[in-house]
């Protein structure tokens, strides 16, 4: 048993003494490539959310932080749960911090104007993302081109419901330049048309109980209109929700943008019409590129948009009406959602190959 022993105590000295070599062979070729890491470590961006209930907003978070992770920055992430002074709180944070930028989705554009222009006194890059900053001259604001997303939807109902439907408008809140710019977009093709619009909302803080609390409150609107153009999928999904409880839906034309899961089945089930989608990964993946450009001393190469006092580079995406004809074509073929997800309320949808 003594031998035993020895060469027990013997084998557990050469595992302890190579796993210590090993260590030691694995510092020093970290040492070696330490001033490549702290020159990419060194950037730092913050990034302010307006809220992850809509799905979307999760894409983007991932995307970002994935993609300017890859060229060498540290992301900290913010979700301010639709609160404007946790957001203000947040942005103030960072500029404490003296991050190298701060990416916002603001809650209201106006309100955070002072901050913004307070952490370009110190120098950090702020960058707008997917909603306008007012007066601040932001360092970048990237969004879809909205008023774009406004035109689809008023063309789609246009075709679906015919030139003289009448439509119920249901929008975001005031505070999101966005939907002023998807309004007039619409309008456009309200007057181009001959649509009439029956009613407007807009729906604070993009909650979508507040829908059904309009409707309900005003169900007489229902039987007078043709088709209800929704701020986000969100809303729209609310809108069906009460037609479903009123055996209404597929009977009023519903649009809605975003191309979230659930509104891609609405419109293969066909309580939905239309979705505009809009390429979050591209966005984001861009949004971050761009960041560490401005980070690194590289001007963005855009065209400029008007904030109320500025001229601010501007990058705009174009959006895609997705229907029925063309969920596979355009949501399927690039990803964005499984095939099997999207047709799974529909007879025989899981067995789709």
């Amino acid at each position: 048993m003594l031998p035993e022993r020895r060469a027990g105590k013997y084998l557990s000295f050469i595992l302890i003494f190579s796993l210590i070599t090993v260590l030691l062979i694995g510092c020093a070729f970290g040492e070696q490539k330490e001033p490549e890491g702290e020159q990419t470590d060194s950037m730092t961006i913050g990034i302010c959310f307006d809220t992850f209930v809509v799905e979307r907003w999760m894409r983007d978070r991932d995307v970002f932080s994935y993609t300017a992770s890859e060229l060498g920055a540290k992301v900290d992430v913010q979700n301010a749960n639709g609160d404007l002074e946790t957001q203000k709180e947040q942005i103030k944070r960072f500029i404490k911090e003296k991050v190298d930028a701060i990416v916002i989705v603001p809650i209201d554009g106006n309100a955070i104007t002072d901050l913004v222009v307070k952490a370009k006194k110190k120098g950090i890059k702020v960058i707008a993302y997917d909603r306008q900053i007012e007066n601040a001259n932001a360092d970048l604001y990237i969004s879809f081109d909205n008023e774009a997303v406004g035109r689809l939807m008023g063309e789609t109902i246009r075709d679906k419901a015919g030139e003289q439907a009448k439509v119920l408008m249901i929008c975001g809140p005031t505070s999101d330049s966005n939907v002023e710019s998807v309004e007039v977009g619409f309008q456009e093709i309200v007057e181009e048309s001959g649509l009439e619009v029956a009613d407007r909302v807009y729906i604070e803080g993009w909650k979508a109980e507040n829908v059904s609390c309009y409707l309900n409150k005003d169900d007489s609107v229902l039987d007078e209109v043709d088709a209800i153009m929704c701020g986000n999928d969100n809303l729209a999904g609310e809108v069906v929700r009460v037609l479903s409880e009123r055996q209404m839906a597929g009977r009023i034309a519903v649009v809605g943008q975003d191309a979230d899961l659930e509104a891609c089945q609405r419109i293969v089930e066909g309580t939905q019409l239309m979705t505009v989608y809009k390429s979050v990964e591209t966005m984001a993946r861009q949004a971050a590129e761009q960041t560490v450009d401005l980070i690194q001393g590289k001007e963005p190469n855009t065209g400029t948009c008007f904030d109320g006092t500025y001229q601010v580079p501007y990058i705009a995406l174009e959006p895609q009406a997705v229907t029925k004809e063309n969920m596979d074509e355009v949501i399927i073929s690039s990803g964005f959602h499984l095939k099997e997800e999207v047709y799974m309320n529909v007879p025989g949808g899981n067995r789709l190959p």
